[in-house]
């Protein structure tokens, strides 16, 4: 079962070059994170997700990592992420690092070596073919720039090597099998990276495409799922407190490998998508269909209830699912929604079971921006963009210059600022830290609270139970009526306007209402 804080905990992600710049570099940096602790800790979230902070050449914004055990100098020192640790502590908040175990830059160290032709421990680190003219048959692979004579495999980028753990069931002479001395080696050594950081005050890890690591396996991801189960092991002997979530977006299958938490992720065709980002491509939308959009097409809740209620049911002893407002990989959701319908989502989120994430700047309406590619991100760029706290320079991200800044802020004159929402009860900051304050008060909201459906009708409110609490959601421009079970009618929270009287909740246009 998953570690106890977990519980109670809010997540907030954090990509740490565009957060808050102390040094006037134009990128954010460690000091920048611990200056801002204090705010973090006023919206309601007491644990913290970093994006990869190793040192790297940055050709995928850090997924690229050339040395798991030194930080990026660009944040900063090893030191300073330790009092990043000690700071946030002191706060109770936990902080997770992002683990990337599938695969390393082309400039780590290990990886060098396993380019040499002479044999040595790290020969078999990577996955290489035997002849520089093999291929790897339905792989992407890389050859001619190695002094070996082989290719080596990818795990995405042309930048990122993959880890050898082996493949399931082996079909050529270089696939090394699961149980190879060699492949244990590489599980062993990403063991000792998240000892190092155990040790230091880190407490556990979002693990980025954690089910890559064995190749050709099977449905279950029964070969990755092993390893898993075998970090698990380690975790519960040595650091029981310490957590995983994994990018998965497949809780039966994650949670029963050892993680406590899996994402829940915007894959097309999946439930989550089916909220907030249900449009079809960003450039080209076909109509929107998202849940929580005012003036959908179709709306129906049960696209995704389908989905994850399963799951729920699945997993409910085993561990959590986390839904984001966004991430790093995700467009905005301020992209097609407003700040009234932002509200309705984010306390949808923040009221489900599981254990949420925030994602920086979210909690304003951080706008997503059409920008050039940046350090591998693409479309994803536009949803990296530096946090905005003033009305200030650079809206306060940095002193620097503004052609020095990691990414462009938003040039429009109402761009949002946590400085202006701060002054406005009725802002989205406002209601993001309403919403998580009664997360927190009240623990059937809370990450084991029970849950169930209570009417998911279309053309009907949303209505669901969590403990002895009764939640109504009307994302439409209408009024709705819904039968409810007896309850006291008490609203511990309201958004917009709703009642509850004779067994009906009746909620006004764009509204969303907690009942006791």
């Amino acid at each position: 079962m998953a570690a106890t804080w977990l519980k109670d905990a809010v997540f907030y992600e954090i990509y740490p070059q565009s957060y808050y710049d102390t040094n006037g570099d134009g990128i954010g940096d460690f000091n920048g994170i611990i200056e801002k602790l204090d705010y973090i800790r006023s919206l309601g979230c007491n644990a913290l997700w970093i994006n990869p902070c190793f040192d790297s050449p940055f050709k995928d914004a850090g997924y690229d990592v050339r040395d798991y055990k030194k930080v990026a100098p660009r944040y900063g020192s090893n030191s300073d992420l330790y009092r990043l640790f000690g700071e946030a502590h002191r706060r109770g908040i936990r902080v997770l690092l992002d683990l990337v175990p599938g695969h390393t830059s082309e400039e780590h160290e290990w990886f060098r070596q396993s380019q040499k032709e002479e044999r040595n421990e790290y020969s078999n680190r990577y996955i290489w073919t035997d002849f520089w003219f093999h291929g790897a048959r339905g792989m992407n692979y890389i050859g001619g720039e190695s002094e070996r004579s082989g290719v080596y495999i990818l795990n995405f980028f042309k930048c990122q090597p993959a880890l050898n753990y082996g493949f399931l069931h082996p079909t050529e002479s270089w696939q090394l099998p699961a149980d190879h001395p060699d492949a244990i080696a590489t599980r062993e050594a990403m063991k000792d990276v998240m000892r190092f950081w155990l040790d230091h005050g880190c407490d556990g890890f979002r693990v980025d495409m954690a089910d890559s690591l064995v190749k050709a396996d099977d449905e279950k991801k029964s070969g990755t799922c092993a390893i898993w189960k075998n970090v698990r092991e380690m975790l519960d002997a040595e650091y029981p407190e310490a957590v995983l979530v994994s990018e998965w977006c497949n809780p039966p299958r994650a949670l029963r490998a050892g993680f406590d938490m899996d994402f829940y992720l915007n894959h097309g065709g999946g439930g989550y998508i089916t909220l907030l980002r249900d449009y079809g491509s960003p450039r080209n939308p076909g109509p929107d269909r998202s849940f929580f959009r005012k003036d959908a097409q179709d709306r129906d809740i049960r696209r995704f209830l389908k989905e994850y209620e399963t799951w729920y049911r699945d997993t409910k002893d085993l561990g959590y699912i986390s839904m984001i407002t966004c991430n790093h990989d995700t467009e905005r959701p301020s992209l097609t929604l407003g700040a009234d319908e932002l509200k309705l989502a984010y306390a949808f989120i923040f009221t489900m079971p599981g254990v949420p994430f925030l994602y920086y700047g979210d909690e304003i309406g951080l706008r997503y921006q059409w920008l050039p590619n940046k350090e591998g991100g693409y479309n994803r760029t536009g949803s990296r963009t530096p946090m905005q706290w003033t009305e200030g320079k650079n809206l306060g991200f940095s002193e620097g210059c503004a052609d020095t800044l990691y990414l462009p802020v938003d040039p429009a004159e109402d761009a949002p600022t946590v400085q202006a929402q701060e002054a406005d009860p009725a802002s989205l900051l406002n209601t993001v830290r309403a919403v998580l304050a009664l997360r927190h008060a009240e623990k059937d909201l809370q990450a084991d609270g029970e849950y169930e459906t209570l009417c998911a009708e279309p053309g009907k409110p949303f209505v669901y139970r969590r403990g002895g609490l009764v939640l109504a959601v009307n994302p439409s421009g209408e009024t709705m009526e819904a039968p409810v079970p007896a309850v006291g009618g008490t609203a511990l929270f309201t958004i917009g306007s709703a009642k509850a009287e004779n067994g009906v909740v009746t909620m006004g246009p764009q509204s969303f209402t907690v009942l006791k």
